[in-house]
């Protein structure tokens, strides 16, 4: 039976991001327009709320068998959101006076609304029209400075490596379809071989037949479709051009937006669909994500543009989060789910941390500051609180306490540690705790190089103009940042809870 409630999210979005374009034209003004952009994002999120104050943990609203709303939908919803919120918000004077800010926050909300319709999906289509349409609205607003030769570039290469993945990992479900049907039409007869759940019942009786060789194939094309979109090495060579090209917000989007939305459809597809088959792909995947987190810091060590940097950065951080899909592999319910939690836990807050950065660097840059590390010399003194605030940021993302970056890598490498202690099976996992901490100390240098030259070296005496609503965008990752990390544990279990609801535990 069809419950309009759980639809109800992605309606008001979508719907009043459509209208964006018309709100622009009528009362020819940006600041009312990203008001209206504003007011959508709260009007989604308030249903989203809804659901949370009157529904238990395991409580679940479907809509025609294809999207549900559950905890661990709405806990991606509403991250989601936030991180549309704050991007608007810092929108509001980074885009004042540009053309075309009607269809730039209609972009916005859509791909935003892309987003929710992949944490809400059960099935194959549905996840794959959501990245689409996140992914289109990202390669349009990614060029949205269409003078600037850069962004342009950006967004060139952006559409190209997203249409070959779009291509590859379409082949890799087109391919899990196949087998899918051929098993189903064997073992339950009418029922759909799209969902992940009837997915989840071929493979599993695919596994021992000639079938397998082809389901290792889908496998690795759907890896290789989704690791683009989460810049996991070695996909992740658009990262560092796209996030320097595109308008720095949406570069924020970017990293705290669609990327957390990739995990979302590797996590469906791999712990839902492809459980049966979890001997063949997460010793591999745990390799992928040390190569990642190693990379990624490393090449973040040489970078002399902040952008460029915190890219670099997000690659590794990719790969911390990819540590969560081996560990939820293991067959103890309980540790599973704290590994799935843990890293539901890592990408809250990340979206806060990456998201707060890359918005200072965009709110100094309408300050007249370059993009280059040596530019931030003597910025203490000269915007005292962004320097501090961007101090706090870089400091949680290298795991450093009490921020909230520190709870989310102790609980996530914790997870590793509770998985190597089940049995001899999973004596490798130790491995993905001890690259991840040497990792975080690794990155310590190249986050702890912005803050000396921020407050050791000395720069200009001239004091930064600093836009208020941005700072206001900037606060509110702040404050997400020292919550959480002050007081950790209510997030960690509404993580927790998401992890059990997604598991059906």
């Amino acid at each position: 039976m069809a419950d309009y409630t759980a639809i109800l999210p992605l309606v008001a979005l979508a719907g009043l991001g459509l209208l964006a374009p018309a709100v622009r034209i009528l009362s020819k003004s940006d600041k009312i327009t990203a008001i209206w952009a504003l007011a959508g994002i709260l009007i989604s999120g308030f249903f989203v709320v809804q659901f949370y104050l009157n529904h238990a943990p395991g409580t679940a609203i479907g809509y025609i068998g294809v999207v549900e709303l559950n905890y661990f939908s709405a806990l991606f919803m509403l991250l989601f959101l936030s991180v549309a919120g704050y991007v608007v918000l810092a929108s509001l004077r980074f885009v004042d006076g540009e053309k075309h800010t009607g269809e730039y926050y209609a972009l916005i909300m859509l791909a935003t609304t892309g987003m929710m319709i992949v944490a809400m999906s059960l099935d194959l289509i549905t996840l794959f029209v959501g990245i689409e349409l996140t992914s289109l609205s990202s390669y349009a607003l990614v060029a949205f400075r269409k003078q600037s030769k850069r962004g342009a570039e950006a967004a060139t290469k952006y559409f190209i490596f997203g249409a070959v993945a779009s291509g590859i990992s379409l082949f890799g479900i087109s391919l899990l379809y196949g087998i899918s049907t051929q098993f189903l039409y064997l073992l339950t007869p009418g029922t759909s071989p799209l969902t992940f759940e009837n997915i989840g019942i071929a493979v599993a009786a695919a596994v021992g037949t000639p079938a397998q060789g082809m389901l290792f194939l889908a496998t690795i094309m759907i890896l290789a479709g989704f690791g683009f979109k989460i810049a996991l090495v070695p996909f992740h060579m658009w990262a560092p051009d796209v996030y320097e090209g595109a308008p720095t917000t949406i570069t924020a989007m970017l990293a705290a937006g669609s990327k957390k939305m990739g995990f979302v459809a590797l996590f469906k597809v791999f712990l839902l669909g492809l459980i049966a088959t979890k001997s063949d792909w997460s010793l591999l995947i745990g390799l992928i994500a040390i190569i990642t987190m190693t990379l990624g810091n490393v090449i973040a060590v040489s970078q002399t543009n902040i952008k460029r940097m915190l890219a670099y950065s997000s690659i590794a951080q990719a790969g911390y989060v990819l540590i969560a899909l081996p560990i939820a592999t293991v067959n103890d319910p309980n540790t599973a789910a704290y590994g799935l939690g843990a890293g539901i836990f890592h990408m809250l807050t990340h979206a806060f941390m990456k998201g707060g950065a890359f918005i200072i660097v965009a709110t100094l840059s309408m300050a007249a500051l370059g993009e280059s590390i040596a530019d931030y010399k003597g910025l203490a003194k000269r915007a005292p609180l962004m320097a501090f605030a961007l101090m706090l940021m870089l400091f949680s993302l290298a795991g450093i306490p009490p921020l909230a970056g520190f709870a989310s890598k102790f609980v996530l490498f914790s997870s590793a540690i509770d998985a190597w202690q089940l049995s001899d099976a999973n004596n490798w996992m130790i491995w993905l705790a001890i690259a991840g901490i040497l990792n975080s100390a690794l990155s310590l240098y190249y986050y702890a190089r912005v803050v000396k030259y921020m407050y050791v070296e000395k720069g200009p005496d001239t004091k930064l103009k600093i836009s208020k609503v941005m700072a206001a965008a900037v606060g509110i990752c702040f404050v997400a940042v020292v919550l959480i990390g002050i007081y950790p544990d209510p997030f960690i279990q509404v993580c927790l809870d998401a992890a059990h609801a997604f598991l059906g535990l």
